[in-house]
């Protein structure tokens, strides 16, 4: 959340680069959604988990054709987080950070590092195209997390409890294109199986 202790020109300028983020991202065709003031720490068995960022409104899932114009009105003194909607644009896969380093190094040696984002509880989330389901030995590992179809990913620069949400590797890497989701579902199952090499893996493909 925005710390309460910050100055209101910090607050504000806080507010106006979320603003900007969101327009640009809506004015790309990305499924931006505003997101509501994450929940307080809540109790969960012997620890403390802080709830992620959800949408501001319980009809978002027909918000995400909203043009551009109508999203700038969203993100104003109430808006405490940018979300984007995944399975129609596209997709993240979500992963520790220590898996999501070697993934990242295996990418780095293609020459087309995939845009990657980092949130301070230490988890990334890989962009990529849509897909229709991702490899098994993925989705058999409890620590990963498919956002797919009628799911939704926060994204720079949304508040958590102990730090903003920040580009590990930026969209414009990529000239905007978002990877195909074959090919980053592969360097993950690599990175999994603890593949560090350098050699690069074939050429990634992108799709608009």
């Amino acid at each position: 959340m925005l710390d309460a202790n910050w100055p209101d020109s910090w607050r504000g300028a806080f507010r106006i680069e979320m603003r900007a983020e969101a327009i640009g991202l809506a004015w790309r065709g990305w499924p931006v959604l505003p997101g509501a003031e994450p929940a307080a720490l809540t109790p969960e068995g012997d620890d403390l988990t802080w709830r992620r960022p959800v949408p501001a409104q319980d009809n978002w899932r027909e918000l995400t054709e909203t043009h551009p114009h109508e999203v700038a009105t969203w993100f104003g003194d109430d808006t405490h987080s940018l979300l984007v909607a995944t399975g129609t644009v596209l997709d993240a896969i979500e992963v520790d950070d220590q898996l999501g380093k070697r993934a990242a190094r295996l990418l780095r040696a293609t020459g087309h590092p995939a845009p990657i984002v980092a949130m301070p509880n230490g988890r990334w989330l890989f962009l990529t195209t849509v897909a229709a389901s991702i490899p098994q030995e993925l989705a058999a590992q409890a620590s990963i997390q498919w956002h797919g179809a009628n799911d939704y990913i926060p994204l720079p620069p949304s508040p958590f409890q102990h730090g903003v949400v920040h580009w590990r590797v930026k969209p414009e890497v990529w000239g905007w294109q978002l990877p195909a989701a074959a090919d980053v579902h592969d360097v993950l199952v690599r990175a999994l199986a603890g593949d560090k090499a350098a050699t690069p893996v074939a050429t990634l493909t992108t799709a608009a």
